[in-house]
């Protein structure tokens, strides 16, 4: 039995899209109905690329429309929490792209919107649902790596360009939240092998040059409750790109070389006294298993493995790295009143 095709609206016409949601919808066999952007003609051409059946004025159209069932948010991050609020608002399911909003406090509105809806809301963490970090998962789980002692997340890029939203305060810009949540979530992800959720134990970060108040990086030193030590890095202007995971137990180590795009590197490297192996675990979109975990929710209510309480979790730990790294926590951005 198939599951029935989720009807898909899309706010705006950003570039990730195509990776993050048409690509697994059309796969899947799903419907992108409407999209809207701020300039229709780009929504058209959008569109017309991506087999989008109508475009809609506006982003108010668009989680206002009755045969839209389910509403993708890539928009800029200050965009998240304003827009996600309003679609949970008009009774919309959401799987909006990270952070879910710009601050713990956007955040808690959002779980409360999406608990009063009654609806299902996911944030982007598409990795969780890849069979690479699953692997890292497993090997805890099996004991083969002993109890576990440290994890190390890094995700870096080389820097967007001066003008790119990425560098934006009010649009809630910088490396921890574009890059660094990837680190914090995968770090959080571990707490069932190391007896409980991490605590911030200290942050540091550098200043972006031109853009007051916006971390170009930021490294953050955690700790969980059965002793193992974590840290979560991020760089926004990188010599290169890396998105490795590494986690050390007793027993053994292992390393997915890269945990955010395992669709471009696939390896998970496992070291112990036996000695080293190297397994590939596909190189299917992890995208498409989320969307795949998406639909299972909606269509035959497999538990979640991300809600809105987990994305405020996620944010209450990025407020305090920027607070304690010394930068000021994101600002939230006001919708015109007549949304």
């Amino acid at each position: 039995m198939t599951d029935e095709p989720l009807r898909i609206g899309v706010l705006g016409a950003a570039r990730i899209t195509e990776l993050a949601l048409v690509g697994p919808a059309r796969a899947g066999g799903h419907r992108l109905v409407a999209v809207a952007a701020r300039d229709r003609d780009r929504a058209g051409a959008f569109a017309a690329r991506h087999g989008v059946e109508r475009v809609v004025d506006s982003y108010a159209d668009l989680v206002a429309d009755p045969e839209v069932e389910v509403v993708y948010n890539p928009l800029a991050n200050g965009l998240h929490g304003p827009w996600n609020l309003a679609a949970l608002q008009a009774g919309k399911h959401v799987l909006t792209e990270k952070p879910s909003a710009s601050n713990a406090e956007e955040a808690a509105e959002v779980r409360e919107a999406a608990a009063k809806a009654g609806t299902v809301f996911m944030e982007g963490f598409h990795y969780l649902f890849h069979p690479v970090t699953r692997r890292l998962h497993e090997l805890l789980d099996s004991g083969e790596l002993g109890d576990l002692r440290h994890v190390e997340a890094m995700v870096a890029i080389p820097a967007p360009a001066a003008d790119d939203i990425r560098w934006s305060l009010p649009l809630a810009g910088g490396a921890l939240m574009d890059l660094g949540c990837y680190s914090l979530h995968a770090l959080r992800m571990l707490a069932p092998w190391a007896g409980g959720v991490p605590r911030l134990v200290a942050a540091r970060g550098g200043e972006r040059d031109g853009a007051p108040g916006v971390d170009e990086w930021l490294y953050a030193d955690l700790e969980f409750p059965g002793g193992a030590s974590g840290t979560a890095r991020c760089h926004m202007a990188y010599h290169t790109g890396q998105m490795s995971c590494r986690v050390v137990g007793t027993h053994g180590e292992v390393t997915a070389v890269n945990f955010v795009q395992p669709h471009r590197d696939d390896r998970v490297v496992v070291r112990t006294a036996a000695g080293e192996r190297t397994e590939e675990l596909g190189r299917r979109s992890s995208y498409a298993y989320q969307l795949d975990a998406f639909t299972a929710r909606l269509r035959r209510g497999v538990p979640p493995a991300l809600d809105a309480g987990d994305a405020l979790t996620t944010l209450r730990l990025i407020d305090e790295c920027y607070q304690s790294a010394g930068f000021p926590v994101r600002p939230r951005k006001a919708l015109p009143p007549s949304v």
